[in-house]
C-alpha cells in the first residue's frame, strides 16, 4: 500500500515476527483483505513491512486492530486466508459484536448457577469424524452453549446462521461420544412455495429432498460411505414430522429443521415424543413460513407458549449473524426493512 500518512494515525500497530511470506498472505491478493476490513469496518489501513496504521472511528480502529492480530496468528503454519475466512472473522469482530444489539439467548442459569446469557464459556471446538467445528461469533457460541446444557432447544433465525449445521454437529459429537445411541432428522414436508407434484421411491426417498441441507452436513462431519451405514443401522433416521406420532424417543439426538411450517399442533406433538437421554434442537426462521394462509406456525406460538419454562433455551439470531457472503446479511436487511413497512402501511 501507500506510505503511512503523515498525520497521527487512530491506532498503530506492528505485528511480529516480520514476516514477509505470513504478511503477504495477511493483506491478499493486491491487498483484497486489507480492502475487505476496511469496507465493512468503515476505517482505512496503511501499512508498511509489518507496521500498520489504522484510521477512523474510536471503535472501528480497535476493532480492525484486534482482527489484523487475530488473522495474522492464522498464517502461522503457512495457513493460507481466504476472503471467505476473513469474512467469517469480521463477524466475530468486537465492533461486530456491540453494534449486536438484537441477537440474544434466553438467560437461564446453568448446572453451576451461572448465567448463560451473562457468561459465555470459552469451550473447545466440536469434535466429529472429519473435522473440528468451531462456533463463531457470540450467538453461535451461546447456542452450542445452550445446546449442551439444557434438553430442548430453539434456535431461530434467518437463513446462513448456522443454527442446522451446528445442530447437526453437536448431534454428532454425542454419537461419537456415545452419549446418545441415534440421531433423527425431522421435518415438515412442506413445499416452499412451489407444487413439487408426485415423488417416487419408499418413505426415505420422498423425504430426503427436504432433509438435503442436514445430509451435506452429515456428510461433512461423517463421511458419505458412514453415513450410508448408519442410516442402513438405523442409527440415523429420517423421520418426517407426520410420522412421529406416538413414538417415544429415548438416547436420541432429536433435530426439527425448518420448524416455522410446524403447526401448532404438530410442535406440541413433537416436543411431547421426547423421552429420558435425548436432546432435542428445533430450528426455523420465522420470515419464511410456508404454511397456507391463516395456518398459525408453531414456531411462533411455541415461543410464546414456552419462553417462562427455565429448562428450555432459546437462541434468537439476527441478520449480524449471517456467516454466508456478505451479501445475504443485506438482503435479510432489506427484506426485514420491507417487511416492515408493508406492517405499518396496513396497520
Amino acid at each position: 500500500m501507500d506510505n503511512l500518512k503523515s498525520q497521527p494515525a487512530a491506532y498503530t500497530l506492528a505485528l511480529e515476527p516480520n514476516d514477509a511470506h505470513r504478511l503477504a498472505t495477511l493483506c491478499g491478493q493486491f491487498d483484497e483483505h486489507l480492502q475487505q476490513i476496511e469496507d465493512r469496518l468503515g476505517i482505512e489501513i496503511r501499512s508498511r513491512g509489518n507496521l500498520f496504521a489504522i484510521y477512523g472511528d474510536d471503535s472501528g480502529t480497535k476493532a480492525a486492530a484486534e482482527l489484523l492480530a487475530n488473522l495474522y496468528e492464522e498464517t502461522a503454519n503457512a495457513h493460507q486466508l481466504t476472503p471467505d475466512e476473513v469474512h467469517l472473522f469480521l463477524q466475530q469482530s468486537s465492533i461486530e459484536n456491540n453494534m449486536d444489539k438484537k441477537a440474544s439467548v434466553k438467560t437461564v442459569p446453568d448446572s453451576a448457577g451461572q448465567s448463560i446469557d451473562n457468561n459465555v464459556e470459552s469451550f473447545t471446538v466440536i469434535r466429529t469424524k472429519k473435522g473440528n467445528v468451531k462456533p463463531r461469533g457470540v450467538s453461535q457460541q451461546r447456542y452450542v452453549r445452550a445446546i449442551q446444557t439444557h434438553d430442548i432447544n430453539f434456535g431461530v433465525g434467518p437463513a446462513g446462521t448456522g443454527k442446522t449445521y451446528l445442530a447437526v454437529a453437536c448431534a454428532v459429537e454425542s454419537l461419537l461420544r456415545d452419549e446418545v445411541e441415534r440421531i433423527l432428522l425431522v421435518r415438515p414436508a412442506v413445499e416452499a412455495g412451489e407444487k413439487l407434484g408426485f415423488l417416487p421411491g419408499d418413505l426415505s426417498q420422498k423425504v430426503d429432498p427436504y432433509l438435503r441441507p442436514l445430509y451435506d452436513a452429515l456428510y461433512e462431519m461423517l463421511g458419505v460411505e458412514t453415513v450410508g451405514k448408519l442410516i442402513d443401522r438405523n442409527v440415523i433416521e429420517v423421520a418426517p414430522l407426520a410420522y412421529m406420532r406416538g413414538r417415544t424417543l429415548n438416547n436420541a439426538y432429536i433435530i426439527l429443521d425448518e420448524s416455522q411450517n410446524t403447526t401448532c399442533e404438530q410442535m406440541k406433538m413433537f416436543l411431547t415424543r421426547i423421552g429420558f437421554g435425548s436432546t432435542a434442537v428445533i430450528t426455523g426462521d420465522t420470515t419464511q413460513i410456508d404454511l397456507p394462509r391463516g395456518t398459525q406456525s408453531g414456531l411462533l406460538h411455541v415461543c410464546e407458549v414456552l419462553n417462562n419454562i427455565r429448562d428450555i433455551s432459546f437462541t434468537f439470531f439476527n441478520s449480524r449473524d449471517v456467516v454466508r457472503h456478505p451479501l445475504v446479511q443485506q438482503i435479510v436487511d432489506a427484506y426485514d426493512a420491507n417487511d416492515n413497512d408493508d406492517s405499518q402501511t396496513k396497520s
